[in-house]
């Protein structure tokens, strides 16, 4: 079964860790899934997001699953999150998309519902 993990909680949100747990999990067994960061969920692609030392990591985290991580375009702009093609096309100085995550439209996210036998949101 094919499964669909959105994520639209901000980082500092029990349900983002959660929806990490779950992708750990079908990861481990093998099981099709895919993740889309969409609303509040993009900012776990912020670069230039602090974690103090003592505290686990989620860009970090979900990084070391290397997986394909989409993260909506729109969603990632409005919070301030740019990759260097559109800090370049919308005349930003910089930007800080974290390595391993790639801005993307949202017609990836109906793409990957319609072809998807399971969503979950969190």
């Amino acid at each position: 079964m094919s499964t669909l993990l959105l994520i639209t909680s901000a980082p500092t949100s029990i349900h983002a860790w959660h929806a990490l747990g779950l992708a750990q999990a079908l990861q481990q067994k093998n099981e099709a899934f895919r993740v889309f960061f969409y609303q509040d969920g993009v900012a776990v692609a912020n670069e230039l997001q602090w974690v103090p030392d003592d505290q686990r990591n989620l860009k970090t985290e979900w990084q070391k699953l290397s997986i394909r991580l989409p993260v909506c375009v729109s969603a990632a702009l409005a919070r301030g999150i740019s990759d260097a093609d559109n800090a370049k096309r919308h005349q930003l100085s910089q930007h800080n998309l974290a390595a391993g995550f790639e801005l993307v439209g949202l017609g990836e996210l109906a793409d990957a519902v319609q072809s998807t036998e399971r969503l979950i949101q969190f």
